[in-house]
């Protein structure tokens, strides 16, 4: 909860996390302290009364809007024993409570919580980064930090409208194969410089600090996809994850949630990184993206995200006056200075299979 270096003035959500430190996080051990977002003082502060209501949520089907980029979506095909087990958490921002109320109506129960419909809304005050994208990876990685008492979770983004019944989807995706962890298959790239590629084209982050980012992987170890590979792919469809909460898949989250904090937020591109680092230690189902298409309905998000940061094409931009556009909370590895020669870097060529990237 509190950085070991006491000389840290300015508290980060993420703490002040050390290369050392870093390194370190990836040997496993019988007891292990790692950051895992939640520093003191960093932001993302839950009201008291939702922190007493998610005390008693033991299966929770979870989701995030952030920015105000959508409005709540109500599941269907949810069973009374679903409805009775579950909690469904909707975590938002102060900007999405207000756009929701503008535009939805949510309801006040008799203390002081809101919904919509199925929906329990919690509301993270003091959003601990520049970044709406990077808020929305706080619920949608730490799931087990933010309700700690939860022993099963589904994630789905925001957009998305739930078709199936979540015990359905645990009996399917984790218990049929004994499974702690599931993740859909990414629809187009199995390999995370492909991925990276793609995210440049659709300027989902500055180029040259996706470029970084990909620099430091490839020179830590991080090989192109290949079928040598022990998992079909190192990219995952993010839009859900289904977890049981145990030490292994806590720990997996924690670490795959420092490298989205130090590094871009586009999780896709760290997730296959963490599975290598952790060497066959964290095992995972990885299920065929056809049926991740079952499970949902895509919307459209309300308006498209953009930011000045998006349409980078080159380091320079950020002298000057383009100083404004580095985040101040987020990212800050790829400003720190890295403990290796990566001048020789040269990432692998990837072959364009999609225009939708």
């Amino acid at each position: 909860m509190e950085d070991e270096d006491g000389s840290q003035s300015s508290p980060l959500f993420g703490g002040h996390q050390s290369w050392k430190q870093r390194e370190k996080s990836f040997n496993l051990s019988s007891s292990m302290k790692v950051h895992c977002g939640f520093m003191h003082n960093g932001g993302a502060d839950m009201d008291l009364v939702d922190i007493e209501y998610v005390k008693n949520c033991r299966f929770v089907v979870a989701s995030g809007i952030f920015d105000g980029y959508d409005v709540p979506h109500q599941p269907s095909n949810i069973s009374e024993r679903s409805r009775k087990l579950f909690c469904f958490l909707m975590v938002v921002d102060e900007i999405s409570l207000d756009f929701i109320k503008e535009n939805v109506t949510v309801r006040e129960d008799h203390n002081r919580g809101r919904w919509v419909g199925i929906w329990r809304l919690i509301l993270l005050k003091h959003s601990p980064y520049d970044e709406p994208r990077r808020n929305g990876k706080v619920p949608k990685i730490l799931t087990h930090r933010l309700f700690p008492q939860a022993q099963y979770s589904i994630w789905i983004d925001g957009k998305m409208e739930l078709l199936v019944d979540p015990l359905q989807i645990l009996e399917r995706y984790l218990w049929r194969g004994k499974n702690t962890f599931a993740i859909a298959q990414h629809k187009h790239h199995r390999s995370i410089y492909e991925e990276a590629d793609a995210n440049k084209r659709r300027k989902r982050y500055a180029r040259p600090l996706i470029d970084l980012h990909m620099k430091i992987y490839y020179y830590e170890g991080m090989e192109s996809w290949s079928p040598k590979k022990s998992s079909v792919s190192d990219v995952p469809e993010g839009a859900i994850i289904i977890r049981e909460h145990t030490a292994m898949s806590n720990l997996f989250s924690c670490l795959w949630f420092n490298e989205v904090n130090l590094f871009t937020p586009r999780d896709q591109l760290s997730f296959g990184y963490v599975v290598y680092r952790l060497g066959g230690a964290f095992r995972f189902f990885m299920f065929p993206n056809c049926e991740y298409n079952s499970l949902f309905v895509l919307h459209p998000h309300t308006r498209e995200h953009s930011s000045k940061v998006e349409w980078v094409k080159s380091i320079s931009e950020f002298k000057g006056n383009g100083s404004s556009m580095k985040e101040s909370r987020g990212g800050l590895g790829l400003w720190t200075p890295y403990p290796g020669d990566l001048s020789s870097v040269v990432l692998p060529k990837v072959a364009r299979t999609s225009k939708a990237g």
